[in-house]
């Protein structure tokens, strides 16, 4: 059973450094298929042990990501990808397939 709140589904991709994050963003934003390349470059580039998933996160409780992911999520555009964030853990691009609003 769900818990009350908003839920969401998602992919991203966490890498280390902002130039990284910044090249991976300008790839996927020139691309043609921008959600083809953001799952290649999950799967090639992401540090989360879900780039074997092409940075599939599934669905999940806004409580259950950091705040600023979090506020990301539910900011931004869905199916689209075209800024990156900073969190403790690193540097995420985030791709938001669908969200409560």
């Amino acid at each position: 059973m769900r818990r009350p709140g908003r839920y969401a589904h998602a992919r991203h991709i966490l890498v280390g450094s902002k130039s990284q994050a910044q090249a991976i963003l300008n790839e996927i934003t020139d691309a043609k298929k921008p959600l083809k390349i953001f799952k290649k470059m999950a799967r090639d580039y992401s540090s989360c042990s879900t780039a074997e998933k092409k940075g599939d996160l599934g669905e999940f409780h806004e409580k259950q990501m950091v705040p600023e992911f979090s506020k990301q999520v539910w900011s931004q555009d869905l199916e689209q990808c075209d800024c990156f964030i900073k969190t403790r853990f690193g540097f995420h691009l985030i791709w938001v397939h669908s969200r409560d609003d």
